[in-house]
């Protein structure tokens, strides 16, 4: 893995491999669907290899830690694989699974919508069932690269609200991007970039065969899923390139108020690390480790937000090697989207809710 990393990466400056699993390069997903690294632990009747749970974390964690551009195939084959492995039909594995496994079918996340925070019970995206199938009218937003992807999980309504069971009445389907009535619509970020989109319904029609998994079990599905989507390493190595450079920059003569820093964080990654493997472990058992992932999630935002912090401190004074336009610019990028890191997959506010109803608190 590193002897392939080393040649692909070689020229990519730090700029680029700041971008971490945001990055996106379907030539490099096909390169490694190709090497039989994606779908590592998928059964082979579906392209998988049937590894470990381990042998897909090493081989994240160095995807990761080089800045590789990742971001194409990424959500598809971190959650929405193994979401259709586990309630898809058997139509729906065999015609996605493999293709995903191969780098060449990419997925977004039809989770969030506008006004309701990340209040999943509260979507207001709706299918109706009709004698041509369903119905959907809604629209979900910050879909990350949905204008590059050709499938979506959609979770949405299926039944009227029960005020008193918001929970209940919720479905998810596998959506066909390319479909009539579904459009895509860019909403540019604050450094200027184009990752996030609105998705929005309008009387786009789903065979019935589309719905994944049992109708109104929705909640308990996307549960299970988030369990995959805030537990691995991307959810505390977003800011690792800065610290690479940050490392680099004052490598040749650190201070004590330096080593002290850098210290102090490598400690932090490497009690994350043990976490988000151990939870790796449980999902490889057959466990719902939702509590589990939401801990780790929000432990690695406060660490990937707290790099660009200390990098800043650390470089008051300007790096002393040569080292020094290239790690700002990666402070300044990471500076910016750093904001981001304790809203995806879920707000500070919302874990912290996860985790005291799990011990109990509330």
């Amino acid at each position: 893995m590193r002897a392939f990393l080393k040649e692909e990466m070689a020229g990519r400056p730090p700029i680029d491999r700041a971008q971490s699993w945001n990055g996106v390069d379907p030539a490099f997903s096909r390169k490694l669907g190709q090497r039989g690294w994606l779908g590592l632990t998928w059964p082979k009747c579906y392209g998988g290899h049937e590894r470990s749970a381990l042998e897909r974390y090493v081989l994240l964690e160095e995807l990761l830690a080089a800045g590789a551009p990742v971001g194409a195939h990424w959500i598809a084959e971190r959650q929405s694989g193994p979401n259709l492995l586990r309630y898809g039909s058997e139509q729906q594995k065999l015609a996605i699974l493999p293709r995903i496994a191969a780098g060449e079918c990419f997925f977004c996340i039809g989770m969030s919508e506008a006004d309701t925070g990340s209040d999943l019970a509260s979507v207001r995206t709706r299918a109706v069932n009709t004698d041509r199938g369903w119905r959907v009218n809604g629209a979900k937003l910050w879909t990350t690269n949905a204008h590059l992807c050709h499938y979506m999980i959609l979770l949405c309504r299926t039944r009227p609200v029960d005020p008193e069971r918001r929970h209940e009445g919720l479905s998810q389907f596998l959506v066909d991007l390319s479909l009539p009535g579904v459009t895509v619509r860019p909403i540019p970020n604050l450094a200027g970039e184009h990752h996030f989109n609105e998705v929005v319904f309008e009387d786009a029609l789903l065979f019935n065969e589309a719905i994944l998994g049992q109708e109104g079990e929705g909640w308990k599905q996307v549960t299970g899923e988030l369990a995959y989507e805030r537990s691995g390493p991307e959810r505390f190595l977003s800011s690792f390139t800065l610290l690479v450079e940050l490392v680099r920059a004052l490598s040749p003569s650190p201070d004590e108020r330096a080593k002290i820093a850098i210290g102090r964080l490598g400690a932090q990654l490497i009690t994350l690390r043990r976490m988000s493997r151990s939870v790796a472990g449980m999902l490889q058992a057959g466990a719902d480790p939702a509590l589990e992932a939401a801990i780790v999630k929000d432990l690695g935002a406060l660490v990937e937000q707290e790099i660009p912090e200390v990098a800043r401190d650390l470089l008051a004074d300007g790096p002393p090697t040569d080292a020094s336009r290239e790690v700002a610019e990666v402070l300044a990028y990471t500076t910016l989207h750093a904001p981001s890191f304790s809203l995806r997959g879920g707000t500070r506010e919302i874990l912290r809710g996860i985790i005291a109803r799990g011990l109990g608190l509330r």
